[in-house]
């Protein structure tokens, strides 16, 4: 392969990323870099380089395998800045920017800084910082879809009201806001919101953030993918629609192809357009196009149009692209001056021009040429004339055809304005030259000089095919993929690739919209698959053939040398030796580590010496014995890591170790700690026991944990009792929570120093996570399982029995196909017991543990030997049951059994057959196992055994029928089985019962069957036909009777009787003593439960208790309580019913007679009690109204009354005698007032006035005349009332003429 080929500049395939922290806080700075030749790269603060040997111990660089990195010790608040990386080689150089933002703590003020201002900012004297923070990546999305990308933008120092300038680009063009794009600014984060997606958005997308300080930008790739197809097969929308040229009769639209040609190739391409300010499409080309470029004509000068363009195959029909923009159809001359700026409006237009030549026939047009030729028009370009002062130049153009001279006008009507035109309705194949004439009002100018012969048809070629294809791994999701240029492309658009997975054939489009370069990188690749690439090339003629295959490649991170180990400690010294202990890479390069490398060198009065290899053999522990050192010498060590890729760069140097042998009595530090198994609530770590034991030899461990930024005084013990082992379960983890953890050794001595502390672990169980589960198959084989679906090529299943890698296969198997692991116990035993996990290498740790109890050993056993001796297993025992017309069924369910199922039955020990008595079933889809018997006879009594057998599994089943259980079913049988004889005629399928409406009226009903028209059904009350049903028009139904006032007449024995030609059937519904009572007692319920809340009222002879019932009965029985004991009634407490009012009278109450009350329904159950309470305010209320309406009747039986006698009217002849009496009543005697006409009189001899025995009144005048005729009143009166009688007296004149009253 050709170095030269794989060379390409540097790219940062991880950017770093900015950090905000406070103060005295390190922070990391983290980037990833590709490129051939190896960049170099260089730390730059505020575009000044980082020296670290400048700042001792403030920066310190590394440089491992690609990953490079800066840390920042205790940041201050001059560490604030922008910081720039920068990678560069032969091909070319990159820079990524990344701001540190150090903030102080609450109360801490900078007095340097100016104070924030009210009104608008000045930038005078202030350096901004920028930093572009929590940023979009990576993204896909689909044609229609809506997709928005932001990023935080941080500006120190912060002003109020300040405005950024805040810019988006998409490939280097700056995007303004449209219809399809929306930017917002919110203070503190920009947002950029693609409204409608098309493949025109598909691009690199640029966040641009400046001040006067400077800029920061952020960049990252959206990949836009076709909508799914409105016709199966056919082929994706163009892009990019867009008007090439423009006159006042033609507009040429040009687009690009799209990627995906559906099913097919492409045929060609439909035009639309659309007039601004209407919504009908017009289709402008009949047939497809294949050139991507089309004249459109026929347009309506000066009016605007927009275009959309659809491709076709043998499928269908694409999409429509996206609308391009509103393009007019008018001369490019008045284009161009409606364009020109305008002044501002002074009130007054002034028009200047340079004077014209008057009566000056314009020279030559010069530079005549042919800018563009396809088979469909051709577009013409010159210079005007070069004299100056001019009157409206304007042009003709001429043409005619090859090797004639005869010269035809093309623009016959009206010359154009524009130096620029397009000819139409050539002959395809033919040969044409052209020329141009210019003229003004003084005349036309003589003709240019024509052009060469050009023959009709497209000069653009469809480019040739891309040379050979090169993809280098780069990330776990993407590819970059390399080419050859296309050596045959005349307007080159640009290219698309395709991938596809090894072994599909099926490719899918890289991009959507074309590249202009020769290098890509192709993302949302799957992980581990091995794909190979293929590319095309695209201009307006059409799309090239592929370019070859590329050879296959699989989708990982590259491989590289490991990145430095870290975090170098002492695990034990000694007068000429200390061992080391350090960290695995945090990146292993993609590949296995094979070993490490120890140098050291001696540091003289801090002055470091020359390093020295320590070993030549890589060691695999991370640990290592230096030997052959000198005693009380200074030392340091650096450490490098191998993999199979080469040796990574050392580590940076240690702190500096003195060489002195360790007496102290306690342990060293546990070293080599590591975690796994992390889950939300729980993880386990393991760790290595210290190298120097101390005195004594280590007896246990203690485990520290505390959370990931909490401080030293956080620390806290896991277990309170040491443990023995070196591993240990930590659990009751926060979820989401970040943890560090940290372990002690102990021996008699005491607690012996802390390791090194772990790296965070956030407590959390990652998705798609499996646990290790077991079991027991067919053959009763116990085995442990693992998954893992996130493995690579590389990893490997490693299985573990106490945290110690198994290697002794005597006593089980381990076997790994694919994703999936097994451990199969050969003969479990006690032996076996113990915790197992396994581990899956290279990947994000994954892990599992299984603990296997002396419990969990015997229950697996136990299952082994079910699985080795299976027992087919049963849903349900042999169960006997009744079928219609009493036959007796024997059955029971098996679980499962196969095909080659049998099963024997079997009585008293022998086996039964198929037969006139026997009938048996098996159905094996369902395990049901059945045998029938039509009848049971005392022959039959004894047990019954199912025996099933299924190639190894067996299993049975019996019933034991003896004795009274045996009875029992015989005697159900022979009923069922007269029952069923029953059913066939008329039948009662609901015997004769009642119901209580609501209403209190009692119904008898009963739900018969089988009826038919011939079926009559009479009711009887003891003995006598009471009703007949007959004619009934249902198959099923219901009988009623109603008795709608029930009293003790209606007990008595009631009876339906139904028959036809086919039978009878009699149901018999005994109403008499118990059944009587207990009918009532529901009546009786449902008056009690209608029963109105007992109330009080007051009348004239004393209080009243009272109830409302909706309906009574004289059968009805209540009971009246005073203080929970019954009233015995008397003269004074009485009760009584009224209608449907039940009462309670006291008669003259007194105090003794307050408390509380209750009427008592009886109903045979519990009752029903209504209580009310007689005293308080209640009783004081009801006395006083009683003694009201006491008072009143008494005043109402002694007032004084005028009880009859007098008439309303007498008429009488003049001369004659009248003498009225009427009946006085009253006490004491009331006095009596008479009255004529409103006024008092007395007796004298003419009326007579009399009152006699205090009852009687007389009224008599002795000789009426005229003036005695008026309107007579009698008034009587006492202290309890007065009350009067009227009369009318009438005298009349016998002779006076017609009878004339007066």
């Amino acid at each position: 392969m050709n170095e030269d080929s794989l060379m390409h500049a540097p790219e940062f395939v991880i950017k770093p990323r900015s950090h905000t922290v406070w103060e005295k806080q390190c922070v990391r700075l983290h980037c990833t870099v590709s490129g051939w030749p190896d960049p170099r790269v260089i730390w730059y603060k505020n575009n000044v380089a980082i020296d670290p040997l400048a700042s001792p111990g403030k920066f310190k660089l590394e440089s491992r395998y690609n990953v490079h990195t800066m840390e920042i010790n205790k940041c201050d608040f001059d560490d604030t800045a922008q910081y720039r990386v920068s990678a560069m080689n032969s091909q070319g150089e990159q820079s990524a920017f990344a701001s540190v933002v150090v903030k102080r703590f609450k109360g801490e003020i900078d007095e340097t800084l100016p104070r924030p201002r009210l009104g608008p900012v000045s930038e005078y004297g202030i350096t901004f910082q920028i930093h572009i923070v929590d940023t979009f990546g990576v993204s896909f999305g689909r044609e229609g879809e809506t997709m928005s990308l932001g990023c935080t933008v941080i500006i120190y120092p912060a002003l109020h009201r300040y405005q950024p300038e805040i810019q988006w680009y998409r490939d280097d063009v700056l995007l303004s806001p449209s219809k399809w794009t929306h930017t917002h600014w919110s203070g503190d984060r920009a947002t950029l919101t693609l409204t409608h997606l098309n493949k025109e958005d598909e691009g690199l997308y640029t966040l641009r953030v400046a001040t006067k300080s400077g800029y920061e930008t952020y960049s990252a790739y959206v990949f836009v993918k076709d909508a799914d197809a409105e016709v199966e097969g056919a082929p994706g929308a163009p892009l990019d629609v867009y008007c090439l040229d423009a006159n006042k009769d033609y507009i040429i639209v040009a687009w690009k192809q799209p990627a995906v040609e559906g099913g097919n190739s492409i045929l060609g391409y439909f035009v639309d357009r659309c007039e601004v300010g209407t919504t009908h499409w017009i289709q402008c080309n009949d047939t497809p196009v294949k050139f991507a470029r089309f004249p459109v004509t026929g347009l309506v000068e000066g009016r605007s149009y927009t275009f959309r363009v659809r491709a076709v195959n043998k499928s269908g029909i694409s999409r429509p692209s996206r609308v391009s923009e509103p393009v007019a159809a008018m001369d490019p001359a008045d284009r161009a001056r409606m364009r020109g700026t305008s002044a501002p409006w002074t009130g007054q237009i002034i028009v200047t021009e340079e004077e014209p030549a008057e009566g000056v026939v314009p020279g030559k047009p010069s530079e005549l040429q042919v800018t563009e030729a396809t088979k469909n028009y051709v577009v013409l370009s010159w210079k005007p004339p070069g004299e100056k002062g001019l009157e409206g130049v304007m042009y003709y153009v001429e043409k005619c055809v090859s090797d004639t001279d005869n010269w035809q006008r093309v623009n016959t009507e009206i010359p154009v304005k524009s130096p620029r035109f397009a000819l139409f309705d050539l002959a395809e194949g033919k040969s044409y030259r052209f020329r141009v004439r210019c003229c003004n009002s003084a005349g036309v100018g003589e003709p240019s000089e024509p052009t060469e012969a050009i023959t009709v048809g497209d000069k653009l070629d469809i480019p040739s095919a891309p040379g050979k294809v090169v993809p280098t791994r780069n990330t776990d999701t993407s590819v970059v993929v390399s080419w050859e240029a296309s050596t045959d492309a005349k307007d080159l658009v640009g290219y698309y690739i395709e991938a596809s997975i090894v072994g599909s054939d099926v490719w899918e489009p890289c991009n959507n919209k074309p590249v202009k370069g020769t290098r890509f990188i192709c993302h949302g690749l799957i992980t581990g698959e091995q794909y190979v690439f293929r590319v095309r090339a695209v201009n307006a003629a059409g799309l090239s053939q592929f370019s070859p295959i590329s050879e296959p490649v699989e989708v990982k991170a590259a491989i590289a040398s490991p990145a430095p180990p870290y975090g170098i400690t002492i695990l034990e010294c000694v007068r000429d030796a200390m061992v080391l202990s350090w960290k695995q890479p945090t990146f292993i390069g993609g590949a296995d580590i094979t070993g490490y490398f120890v140098d050291y060198r001696e540091v003289v009065d801090g002055v470091p010496g020359k390093w020295h290899e320590a070993n030549v053999k890589a060691v695999s522990e991370r640990a290592y014995r230096v030997s052959e050192l000198r005693e009380n010498r200074k030392y340091q060590f650096q450490v490098r890591a191998a993999n199979m890729a080469g040796v990574g760069i050392p580590s940076r140097p240690s702190d500096t170790f003195l060489c002195e042998e360790w007496t102290i009595a306690v342990p060293g530090p546990p070293h080599d700690l590591q975690v796994s198994e992390v889950r939300s609530d729980s993880l386990l770590l393991l760790w290595k026991p210290p190298v120097y034991q101390g005195r004594d030899p280590v007896n246990g461990f203690y485990v520290d944990i505390k959370e990931g930024e909490a401080p030293e005084e956080a620390w806290r013990g896991v277990n309170t009792k040491a443990t023995e082992k070196t591993y240990l379960k930590v659990k009751n983890l926060k979820e989401g929570e970040t943890y560090v953890l940290r372990v002690r050794a102990q021996n008699k001595a005491g607690v012996g120093k802390t390791s090194d502390v772990t790296e965070p672990v956030l407590a959390l169980t990652k998705p798609g996570t499996k646990e290790i589960h077991v079991e027991v198959d067919d053959d009763g084989v116990i085995s442990l399982n693992f998954e893992c679906s996130d493995i690579t090529p590389d990893s490997k299943f490693v299985w573990s029995k106490n945290y110690e890698e198994i290697t002794d296969t005597s006593r089980l198997t381990i076997e790994t196909k694919g994703t999936k692991s097994q451990t199969v116990f050969k003969s479990p035993g006690e032996e076996d017991i113990g915790v197992y996990s396994c581990l899956v290498t290279h990947t994000d740790g994954a892990s599992s543990s299984y603990t296997l109890s002396e419990e969990e050993l015997k229950r697996l056993l136990e299952v082994s030997h079910e699985h080795k001796y299976p027992i087919i297993p049963l849903k349900s025992d042999l169960a006997v049951e009744l079928q219609e017309k009493g036959k007796v069924r024997f059955w029971l369910q098996a679980e499962k059994m196969s095909a080659n199922g049998k099963v024997d039955y079997v009585f008293n020990d022998n086996v039964l057959s198929q037969g006139e008595k026997y009938k048996m079933n098996f159905d094996k889809n369902t395990g049901v196992i059945e045998m029938l018997m039509e009848s049971l006879t005392p022959a039959d009594e004894g047990t019954y055994t199912f025996q099933l057998n299924d190639g190894k599994a067996t299993n049975q089943s019996s019933l034991v029928l003896i004795g009274d259980v045996f009875k029992q079913l015989q005697k159900e049988s022979e009923f069922q089985r007269k029952e069923w004889f029953r059913k066939q005629g008329p039948h009662f399928i609901e015997g004769l019962s009642w119901e209580v409406t609501p209403d209190c009226c009692v119904i008898l009903k009963c739900k018969v069957g089988n009826m038919k028209k011939e079926t009559s059904a009479l009711w009887h009350k003891d003995g006598h036909q009471i009703k007949a049903d007959e004619h009934l028009g249902f198959t099923e139904g219901v009988l009623k009777l109603e008795i709608a006032q029930i009293s003790r007449k209606d007990a008595g024995v009631y009876e339906v009787v139904l028959k036809d030609e086919r039978g009878k059937d009699t149901s018999t519904l005994n109403l008499t003593d118990q059944g009587f009572k207990d009918l009532m007692n529901e009546v009786f319920s449902f008056i009690a439960n209608s029963s109105t809340p007992l109330k009080i009222t007051s009348t004239d002879e004393g209080i009243r208790l009272y109830t409302f019932v909706s309906f009574y009965n004289d059968l009805l029985q209540v009971t009246w309580h005073y203080k929970d004991s019954a009233i015995s009634f008397s003269d004074r407490i009485k009760s009584g019913v009224v209608g449907e009012q039940l009462w309670l009278q006291i008669t003259e109450p007194t105090e003794k007679d307050m408390g509380k009350y209750a009427i008592e329904f009886n109903d045979g159950k519990g009752g029903l009690r209504r209580t009310v309470e007689l005293s308080g305010q209640a009783f004081d209320d009801a006395f006083a109204e009683f003694q009201r309406l006491k008072a009143a009747a008494i005043a109402e039986r002694n007032r004084a009354r005028v009880a009859g006698g007098l008439p309303d009217v007498v008429t009488i002849q003049e001369g004659k005698a009248l003498n009225l009496t009427c009946n006085i009543s009253g006490n004491p005697v009331p006095e009596v007032t008479w009255l004529k006409n409103d006024r008092e009189i007395t007796s004298d001899e003419h009326c007579i006035l009399k009152f006699e025995s205090g009852k009687f009144a007389s009224f008599t005048i002795t000789g009426v005349n005229t003036s005695d005729s008026g309107k007579y009143s009698i008034l009587v009166k006492n202290k309890f009332g007065t009350e009067s009688g009227d009369f009318t007296v009438s005298v009349f004149i016998p002779e006076e003429a017609g009878g004339k009253r007066k």
